[in-house]
């Protein structure tokens, strides 16, 4: 009994194409994966505020500055405790109690708010004001007036602000409101993505 001979294989239909089908064939899937929105990030940072501390708000506006130096596209959205950060005064006319217990318990804004770590009822964000005085660094007040010139997108989040009774007179002038979606739509094109 003799051995049969090995069937022969045909090649995938992609290596029998002749190669200028097989070259057409691999730049409609790169134009496919270039189209794709994962491909799409832009020189973009979009950042969440959600902290009300003075240091973490010294650094979101010192990177949200350094980017926007850099030639990028920057997107800070407040929310919750982070709202701290952009407000300029309280108000209790017109609030509910639970509001003005808010009101009364949260900062007024970035002059009143404390360090997330040794604060010591507020000498220690008094002692980092006058560290930051003496390194000549820019008071928080400066960062956020930089971020402003420079054309940093600042968006309030229309829920945390609804929460808390934050109203629109206690915040600085010239924000926008908006919710998760407008957070979420400068997201996806960003490169960079930071929860601080």
């Amino acid at each position: 009994m003799s051995a049969s001979a090995p069937t022969p294989v045909a090649p995938p239909a992609s290596a029998a194409a002749d190669p200028p089908d097989r070259l057409a064939a691999l730049e409609a899937r790169l134009t496919a994966l270039e189209d794709h929105p994962s491909q799409s990030t832009e020189d973009r940072v979009a950042m969440v505020v959600f902290s009300g501390d003075l240091d973490k708000a010294i650094a979101a506006f010192i990177i949200a500055t350094g980017a926007a130096a850099m030639g990028m596209e920057v997107s800070m959205f407040f929310t919750f405790w982070g709202l701290n950060a952009v407000k300029k005064q309280k108000i209790f006319a017109g609030k509910n109690v639970i509001e003005q217990g808010f009101t009364a318990m949260l900062p007024g804004g970035l002059g009143q708010t404390g360090l997330s770590q040794m604060n010591y009822f507020g000498a220690g964000a008094k002692i980092m004001r006058r560290l930051m005085k003496q390194h000549d660094i820019s008071s928080p007040e400066e960062l956020f007036g930089l971020a402003q010139e420079l054309g940093v997108r600042m968006v309030v989040c229309d829920m945390s602000r609804e929460l808390l009774g934050v109203r629109d007179e206690e915040l600085i002038d010239g924000l926008e409101t908006g919710g998760v979606a407008t957070f979420l739509a400068d997201a996806a094109r960003a490169k960079v993505t930071l929860f601080i």
